[in-house]
C-alpha cells in the first residue's frame, strides 16, 4: 500500500480516514488519530459508519506492548469494485479492481481502429459486461468505470485534438456515450495521468509523495503526482512532455508544433526509421499484413524491442537514440519540478524499458540541475503494460471513496471540531441520493 495520507486535501473526514486505512493496510484507531489529527470522537464516529457500510472491517488485535492489544482495521477489499479501461487505436485494455486497487480480472481486445465511435462504444459496453460477469459479482457493487485515452482531452467534450489514428473521435462525447451504454458512472482522463495515479495508489512509489510517471504508449506523456495529489493543470493535460520542442527545425508533429519529443523519439518515429532500413526491418520481422496493411505502431515497436533483446545492434541503436531524446525531455521535467523519482510506464516501456532506463538514468546523473542536492532515481513499473487501465480504475476509487478538495485548503488536522463532525456525516459511497 502507499504512504499514509496525512496532509492530503480530502473533501471529508470520512475520505481522510478511509484513505489512511487503505494506505496503511492495517491500522488501529489510536494510530488513525495520530495519522489524521482528528479527535478520538471523530475517529470513532467515522470508523463505525465505515464498518456499517461494509467498507472497513475489524481483523483482530495487534500484539501487546504492555497495555491492552488494539483492534486493527482494514479495508474490506471485496466490498466494492471498479472498472478501468484504456482506449487506444491499437488496443483496448480492461481491468476490474477491488476496493484496494488490486487487479482481479483483466483482458485485452482489439483497438478502436477505424471503426466509428458508436460502434466501438457498443463493443466496449459488451466487453465490460463480460469482464464483470466473468468474476461473478453483482454490477451493483461496481462503483463506476474509469476511461483513459491519449490526450489532449477537454472536460466538456472529451477528445478535442486527437492523434492522427483517432482523428475521427474528435468532439465525440465519449464518456457520456459509454456511461449510457454500460449504465455505470464514467470518469474520463488522460492515460499518462491515470498511470501515475495507479502507481501511487498501489504503493509502488513508497518513499516520496511527489514523482512523475514517464509514459510511452502510442505516444509519449507524463503524469505528475505532487504531495500525494495528481496535478492535472487547467484542462487536465499537464505533463505533455511528448510535445516539448527538442529541435526548432525538426519534423512537423501532429499537435501543430515542430521537433516535438514524440515526433523525434516516439514509437512511430522508431518504427518509421526501422522500416526505412531493410536490414533492421528484416531482423525485426516488420512485415505487411493481409491486403498490404501494416500492423499497429505498438506491435511494430514491440517487434523492434524483441530484436534488440535478441542482440540486433541496429534495433538497439534505434531504441537508444529514442531514449537519448526522451532523456532530454525527462531532464527538463525533472529540473522544472525538482523531482527525485521517475517511474517509466506504459505499453512501450513494458517492452523496451530495459533499454530506456539506463539511458535516462545516465542523463539525469550527468546533467540534472540539482544533482548536488539529491539524485533522481529512475524506476521501471512492475505493471507498465496495464498501468493506464489500472490507473483508470483507481480514478473511480478515489473519486467515489476518497475525494479530494479542490484548491489549497487546510490540512485535516487544521479543521475545527464542528467541521469534522459535519464532514463525517456524509452518504455512503455509491449512494445516488
Amino acid at each position: 500500500m502507499g504512504g499514509l495520507a496525512k496532509g492530503m486535501p480530502h473533501a471529508t473526514s470520512r475520505a481522510a480516514v478511509l484513505d489512511v486505512i487503505r494506505a496503511a493496510g492495517t491500522i488501529s484507531r489510536v494510530r488513525l488519530i495520530q495519522a489524521t489529527g482528528f479527535t478520538g470522537a471523530t475517529i470513532s464516529t467515522v470508523v463505525r459508519r465505515l464498518i456499517d457500510d461494509g467498507l472497513v472491517t475489524e481483523i483482530g488485535r495487534s500484539e501487546s506492548t504492555g497495555g491492552k492489544p488494539r483492534t486493527l482495521l482494514a479495508l474490506n477489499q471485496s466490498a466494492r469494485y471498479a472498472v478501468g479501461v484504456h482506449l487506444d487505436h491499437s488496443g483496448i485494455t480492461y481491468v476490474l479492481t477491488d476496493l484496494g486497487g488490486a487487479v482481479i480480472a483483466r483482458m485485452s481486445r482489439a483497438g478502436a481502429g477505424t471503426d466509428d465511435p458508436p460502434v466501438v462504444v457498443a463493443r466496449m459496453a459488451g466487453e465490460v459486461d463480460t469482464l464483470i460477469q466473468g468474476v461473478g459479482i453483482g454490477k451493483d457493487l461496481v462503483l463506476g468505470l474509469g476511461l483513459v485515452s491519449p490526450g489532449p482531452l477537454t472536460p466538456a467534450s472529451g477528445m478535442r485534438l486527437t492523434p492522427p489514428a483517432m482523428r475521427h473521435w474528435e468532439d465525440f462525447p465519449l464518456d457520456k456515450a459509454l456511461a449510457e451504454a454500460t449504465g455505470l458512472p464514467v470518469t474520463l482522463d488522460n492515460d499518462a495521468t491515470a498511470a501515475a495515479l495507479g502507481e501511487h495508489w498501489a504503493g509502488v512509489v513508497r518513499d516520496t509523495p511527489s514523482f512523475a510517471a514517464v509514459y510511452m504508449g502510442s505516444g509519449i506523456g507524463a503524469g505528475l503526482m505532487i504531495d500525494g495529489v495528481i496535478y492535472r493543470g487547467t484542462s487536465g493535460n499537464a505533463g505533455e512532455i511528448g510535445h516539448m520542442c527538442l529541435d526548432v527545425d525538426g519534423p512537423d508533429c501532429w499537435c501543430g508544433g515542430r521537433g516535438c519529443t514524440e515526433a523525434l523519439a516516439g514509437p512511430a518515429a522508431v518504427v518509421t526509421q526501422a522500416r526505412a532500413d531493410t536490414r533492421i526491418s528484416r531482423a525485426a520481422g516488420l512485415t505487411l499484413g493481409p491486403g498490404g496493411q501494416r500492423p499497429s505502431v505498438n506491435a511494430d515497436f514491440a517487434a523492434i524491442a524483441r530484436a534488440a533483446r535478441r542482440g540486433d545492434h541496429g534495433a538497439r541503436e534505434l531504441l537508444e537514440g529514442s531514449a537519448r531524446r526522451l532523456a532530454l525531455a525527462t531532464r527538463a521535467l525533472a529540473n522544472v519540478m525538482d523531482l527525485d523519482v521517475l517511474v517509466l510506464t506504459g505499453p512501450g516501456m513494458a517492452v523496451a524499458g530495459s533499454v530506456y532506463l539506463p539511458v535516462l538514468q545516465e542523463e539525469l546523473d550527468r546533467a540534472f540541475f540539482a544533482r548536488a542536492a539529491h539524485p533522481v532515481v529512475v524506476r521501471l513499473s512492475d505493471s507498465a503494460a496495464t498501468a493506464p487501465a489500472v490507473g483508470a480504475a483507481t480514478m473511480v476509487l478515489q473519486t467515489e471513496l476518497v475525494p479530494l478538495r479542490q484548491g489549497h485548503l487546510p490540512l485535516p488536522g487544521a479543521l475545527g471540531e464542528p467541521e469534522r463532525e459535519a464532514a463525517a456525516a456524509v452518504p455512503a459511497p455509491g449512494h445516488r441520493g
